[in-house]
């Protein structure tokens, strides 16, 4: 810092301003000038280039959402055949939770403190003691476009940058779980990966077309979100009234945006390189009737409650048809004909297909 201010006073005498160069770095610390370079570097990073880059995933998530509404599929809590719903729901999810996410970093507080050694504006005082520093040194941050910290230590206290690294930390889990759901969905082969000229797969396999996108944008996250929170946890703290532990630390902040910049562009790229296989779906659906036991013993307690029914306990009656092995069309069918419930209730169910079992799931997407 002290070099920058002896570059400025010789440049101001180089233009013949010596009688102003006595006033640089007037009554400030090193910490007045870097809280608000800080501020400003990081608040033109967030907005100029890292928004926009969460923005171009967001649109292709609710793109993709759309276009895939009503392509059903199994879904597989802990890993198992489970209650259907569609892919673009499933899509939708992740852009409803990252822009929820988005709406707070976009908020985010940028401050700066300029109230000179310990924050109590001493110097500037004893310099002259009629001036409003507080006043001046407000107008003078807001200016810049940046929020001000009145009450401070010799630093400003970086409580506005843990929130934010936080936040952004937490934008990165959830694409890091859309990256390995999305890899997965890939293994599966309910998305095939459209083929990029001149690329190469494996150096031995050559048939293999890898998700390495979503792969790197993984790790990417990985050690994006390892040095944001190891700055919020040493940015939350400094000894008494400084000491330089945030001065190391934040030297990597660019290098967890850096990290994190490099996920979003590989899963932008990789959400445009890939092709829903709706034959998949469907064929994963068609062998998988025993997901139907969920609507099934729902409706035979309703009909209970309604008095068109007298079974108990509807779900052990299930249990005993479906767990632990598959029940295919025929047999659920001949299932629900032999149940005693209402025709209507009877007829709903006999309708019912894996492929139609979504609820409001294509509702959701759009």
């Amino acid at each position: 810092m002290k070099a920058i201010e002896y570059l400025v006073r010789d440049r101001l005498s180089t233009l013949g301003l010596d009688a102003i160069a006595e006033l640089t770095h007037f009554a400030a610390t090193s910490e007045d000038i870097n809280s608000a370079s800080y501020a400003l570097t990081v608040k033109r990073a967030v907005e100029q280039v890292w928004l926009p880059g969460l923005d171009a995933v967001i649109a292709k998530l609710r793109e993709l959402a759309v276009e895939h509404a009503d392509a059903a599929m199994l879904s597989r809590t802990h890993g198992q055949p489970a209650t259907p719903s569609t892919m673009g729901k499933e899509l939708a999810v992740f852009a409803w939770r990252l822009e929820r996410v988005r709406g707070q970093i976009a908020a985010s507080d940028y401050l700066a403190k300029f109230s000179g050694a310990t924050g109590t504006w001493s110097a500037h005082l004893a310099a002259d003691p009629d001036a409003d520093w507080p006043t001046i040194a407000r107008e003078y941050i807001e200016g810049m476009g940046l929020g001000f910290n009145v009450l401070t230590t010799q630093i400003e206290s970086h409580d506005w940058q843990v929130e934010l690294y936080d936040r952004v930390r937490h934008a990165g889990g959830i694409l890091h779980n859309l990256a390995t759901d999305v890899w997965t969905y890939i293994s599966l082969g309910y998305f095939a990966q459209i083929p990029v000229a001149g690329a190469t797969g494996s150096s031995t396999m050559p048939h293999k077309i890898n998700p390495i996108r979503f792969e790197n944008a993984e790790a990417n996250l990985e050690i994006s979100g390892a040095l944001l929170a190891s700055l919020g946890q040493t940015l939350v703290t400094s000894r008494l009234q400084r000491d330089l532990t945030d001065s190391t630390t934040q030297r990597n902040i660019g290098v967890a945006f850096g990290h994190s910049l490099l996920a979003l562009d590989n899963l932008r790229r990789g959400l445009n390189a890939i092709s829903l296989s709706r034959d998949v779906l469907l064929a994963d659906l068609d062998v998988n009737w025993e997901v139907l036991a969920e609507a099934i013993q729902t409706v035979i307690r309703a009909e209970v409650v309604a008095g068109r029914s007298t079974i108990t306990d509807p779900y052990a009656l299930l249990k005993e048809l479906t767990r632990g092995h598959r029940v295919g069309a025929a047999e659920l069918a001949a299932f629900v004909e032999g149940l005693e419930i209402g025709d209507a209730a009877k007829q709903r169910l006999l309708a019912l297909t894996p492929a139609t079992y979504t609820g409001l799931a294509e509702r959701l997407a759009r």
